[in-house]
């Protein structure tokens, strides 16, 4: 289905954001590497089935070649007894048996060949695949840089270094109004309170009566 065709089975939904995740890039390879996936997974399914017939072929082999040792035997054994007709009874089954068991091993060759192809071949898919994972992670990295500096990027320029300035430069004034108020109130102000001399001056005047009494007792004496 095309990317047109796509956009008008979805109702309801923004254009731009649309096209955003059909282009995303992370997307596209998450969807690679999930079919990666697949592939390998697969592949292993077909290399259990290929080492099963591995087995069955030498198990065939091994079997094979037991039936030619046994007719080789039997051969000899009618030999030594003079039954030539049992004897070209075994050496036939024996000369087939030999056919078969070279066949068998050509055939089982083959097969692990092939399996030694698809061993080489999954292990470069699993190779690539991780790879991709690795490049993933660095794309990932490096969108969500791009990102963020597009971000602080527009965030920068939304900001006018004049408005600023003129705000910062209300600010101090409104601060420096408050300082220059509260300085001006300082202004014709009293030292120090009135009352506090007078009761200043009446202690001094009490200590000084006591002593002079306490002289005149002292003189009296």
């Amino acid at each position: 289905m095309g990317v047109f065709k796509r956009l008008k089975t979805i109702v309801s939904a923004d254009f731009n954001n649309v096209l955003d995740r059909i282009e995303d890039p992370v997307a596209m390879l998450n969807q690679h590497l999930r079919e990666m996936e697949e592939e390998i997974q697969k592949a292993h399914a077909t290399l259990a089935n290929q080492l099963f017939i591995e087995k069955k072929y030498e198990a065939m082999i091994k079997e094979t070649y037991a039936m030619v040792q046994k007719r080789s035997r039997q051969a000899e054994l009618a030999v030594e007894k003079q039954e030539d007709e049992i004897a070209r009874l075994a050496i036939q089954d024996k000369l087939e048996n030999e056919k078969k068991w070279t066949t068998l091993k050509e055939q089982d060759q083959l097969i692990k060949e092939q399996t030694k192809v698809l061993c080489n071949q999954i292990e470069r898919l699993r190779e690539k695949y991780e790879e991709l994972q690795s490049r993933r992670l660095t794309l990932i990295s490096r969108m969500n840089v791009a990102q963020t500096t597009a971000n602080l990027s527009k965030v920068a320029a939304s900001i006018h270094p004049e408005v600023a300035t003129r705000g910062f430069q209300q600010v101090e004034d409104k601060v420096l109004r408050l300082e220059a108020k509260a300085a001006s109130s300082q202004y014709g102000m009293p030292k120090s309170n009135p009352l506090e001399g007078n009761l200043f001056d009446t202690d001094v005047e009490k200590e000084l009566s006591k002593l002079k009494e306490s002289k005149e007792v002292g003189q009296a004496q």
